[in-house]
Order: C-alpha cells, then structure tokens, then sequence
C-alpha cells in the first residue's frame, strides 16, 4: 500500500513540474532595442537585436531573471525579463488578410494586410481581434494572427 502511495505522489508531482514546464506564454518587446542572447546571462554573447518596440515573442522558459524566447523567425534564445511587456502586438502570418470593419465578414473591408505586418491588439472576441496597424483600425481572423493563444 505504501508504494502504490509513493508512485501515485511520484505521478503527481512529475506531472505539475511537467505542466508547469510546458506554460508557454506571448509578450512583448518593452524597448525599441532588446537584445536576444545565447544564454541566460548578461555574460552569454549577443545573438540578435531587436529594434522594434512591442514585437510579440513566445516565452518557452525561464531562468531568474531571463526568459527563453522565440520570435516569430523561429529565432531562440534569452531575454531579460525587465525588457519584455504585457501590451498585445501580433504579426500577420497570411498573406492579403482583410482588414473588416466589424467582426464578421459580411462587414465593409478596410484593408488588405500582407504577410509579416505588425499590429498591435485593441481587443479579442471568441475567433476575431480589434486592430491597429498605421492608419487602419478594424477586425482580423484571430488564427490569422502569430501572438496570441
């Protein structure tokens, strides 16, 4: 009886540290420069610069105070944690998504976005976001959409 307690603990603690492993989550870039480095540490080499503000990066661990990312290039590495922010951005991942003046496609289009354009997120419904991109506000398909969950 004692063992069959001890696996069943065993089985629930492996499976919380396993759930808490695979938590991944979208934020965003906090600063118009943000460097992605190899390494959990301001000792670890550089690998890229970021140079714009609210980018959308997809956090897939941490480690203290740095994160490990991935950008949507596929990109990898790690990040300070006092250089990433809660704001909503996403990036276009389709190419000629309409841009809708309401949330339904029987509303009138505002534009046509390419493939690769940055948005910042207003607000989310169930499978739409309200957008900001230059001059145009309006609704996108949500799985049109790289970060967000």
């Amino acid at each position: 009886m004692q063992k069959i307690i001890l696996i069943l603990l065993l089985i629930f603690f492996y499976s919380i540290s396993y759930s808490q492993a695979a938590d991944e989550y979208f934020r965003t870039l906090r600063n118009d420069e943000v460097n992605l480095r190899q390494g959990p540490s301001f000792e670890y080499p550089i690998k890229i610069i970021y140079k714009k503000k609210f980018l959308p990066i997809l956090v897939l661990d941490s480690s203290d105070n740095f994160r490990k990312v991935r950008d949507h290039e596929n990109n990898t590495g790690w990040v300070h944690v006092s250089q990433l922010s809660k704001k909503k951005a996403a990036i276009v991942i389709s190419d000629n998504e309409i841009l809708f003046k309401s949330s339904t496609i029987f509303s009138n289009p505002v534009a046509i976005l390419k493939k690769g354009r940055f948005v910042k997120i207003k607000k989310c419904k169930e499978s739409w976001c309200k957008i900001e991109t230059n001059n145009y506000k309006g609704w996108i398909k949500k799985n049109s959409l790289w970060g967000l969950l």
